[in-house]
């Protein structure tokens, strides 16, 4: 019977444990299958329920919130904001170099006489106006009294302080010369020299500027059957140049070539060589003037030179030098010379001696004598 007992009492045993045992195992299985059956949460979206809020810029965070393991989207985005451009800084000499000068219009506007200066037997001068890029330009000019039409003279006066400056200068008996051989003769005073306006002159391109406006005026003006230039000859136009009037007269005929500029007279002439004339300017002033022209880059100063452009001329050249002058080397025209005539270029050269940088006496009448004779061969 004990045995018996045993027996039972052993199976009940077994039984609890069996029912106890599988009930907690049980329960461990659905926590294991509970855990793996969630869905991670993306870190991307984390939070967030729409595109916008993931872009948007994040409130402030609560000291006490846990660090982001990453800065917001918003903050990682670069900015869309135009960025603006680099400033160009402009070139301030582009606009001075011969082919510049050459591609850009001129004229407009009329000439207009301001007053009578005097009339006598063969020619009445007057006192004129022009316009030259918006500044009004004074002159004078002669006109023959009788017939025409006339050919024209531009004529450019050389260096006088603008301070000392007068209208009818040392010019004028050159000037009266013409008009009396025939010739309808203007004579601007250029920017800056009173009663003109004044305005930029870099390099005298703005001198340069005024005759080149007031060439393609007489173009213009002497069509008019009732105009002031009416008597004017368009199509036979001389240049006459002193000092630095003569390299003003040089750009003017390598910047224009056309047929109707016959000659250009160059006396006691500037040089061709910018960087030439600049170092003298600098001497002559005490280096007050100059600095601009010498600060250009060597192509540049090549570029704005007209020593460097002289296979462009359609023009006949004479020059005029005296050996024994102080103001203007006489080399730079012996030079201007000799590369004329190397590249075939219609040019008469002559020197002189013992005579000031303007002549006097029988050598100034000798130089208007072979200048009317100039003239009259072209």
């Amino acid at each position: 019977m004990q045995k018996i007992w045993r027996y039972w009492l052993l199976v009940s045993l077994s039984l609890v444990c069996l029912a106890g045992c599988g009930q907690m195992d049980g329960q461990m299985d659905g926590q294991i299958a509970g855990q793996t059956a969630v869905s991670p949460t993306p870190f991307v979206t984390a939070g967030l329920s729409t595109l916008a809020e993931a872009t948007a810029v994040p409130s402030p965070v609560p000291s006490s919130a846990p660090p982001t393991a990453a800065p917001p989207l918003a903050t990682q985005r670069p900015s869309l904001s135009p960025t603006a451009s680099p400033t160009t800084t402009p070139d301030p000499y582009a606009d001075l170099t011969i082919d510049a000068l050459a591609q850009r219009p001129y004229g407009g506007g009329l000439l207009e006489i301001v007053d009578t200066l005097e009339q006598n037997e063969a020619f009445a001068r007057y006192l004129i106006t022009y316009p030259s890029d918006g500044l009004t330009i004074y002159g004078y000019m002669n006109v023959p009294n009788e017939g025409g039409p006339f050919p024209v003279v531009v004529m450019l006066h050389g260096y006088v302080d603008p301070a000392a400056y007068e209208t009818i200068a040392y010019t004028r008996r050159y000037a009266d010369d013409l008009a009396r051989a025939g010739y309808f003769v203007i004579h601007p005073n250029f920017r800056n020299y009173p009663p003109s306006d004044s305005g930029p002159d870099p390099f005298r391109t703005g001198y340069a500027i005024d005759v080149l406006n007031l060439i393609a005026i007489i173009r213009e003006q002497s069509q008019d059957p009732l105009g002031v230039l009416r008597r004017a000859d368009a199509d036979a136009i001389h240049l006459w140049g002193h000092s630095m009037g003569g390299g003003v007269a040089l750009r003017v005929i390598t910047v224009n070539h056309a047929g109707y500029i016959k000659t250009a007279v160059l006396y006691g002439s500037m040089s061709g060589d910018e960087r030439q004339n600049y170092e003298q300017i600098r001497q002559w002033t005490n280096g007050r003037t100059g600095e601009f022209e010498l600060a250009a880059a060597p192509e540049t100063l090549a570029a704005i030179s007209p020593i460097n452009y002289l296979e462009r001329l359609n023009t006949a050249v004479a020059i005029h030098h005296s050996y024994a002058d102080e103001t203007v080397p006489v080399s730079w025209s012996e030079d201007l010379c000799a590369r004329l005539e190397a590249i075939g270029q219609p040019v008469e050269c002559f020197f002189y001696e013992a005579v000031p940088h303007t002549f006097r006496g029988q050598a100034d009448e000798q130089l208007m004598e072979r200048v009317r004779l100039f003239y009259g061969r072209n």
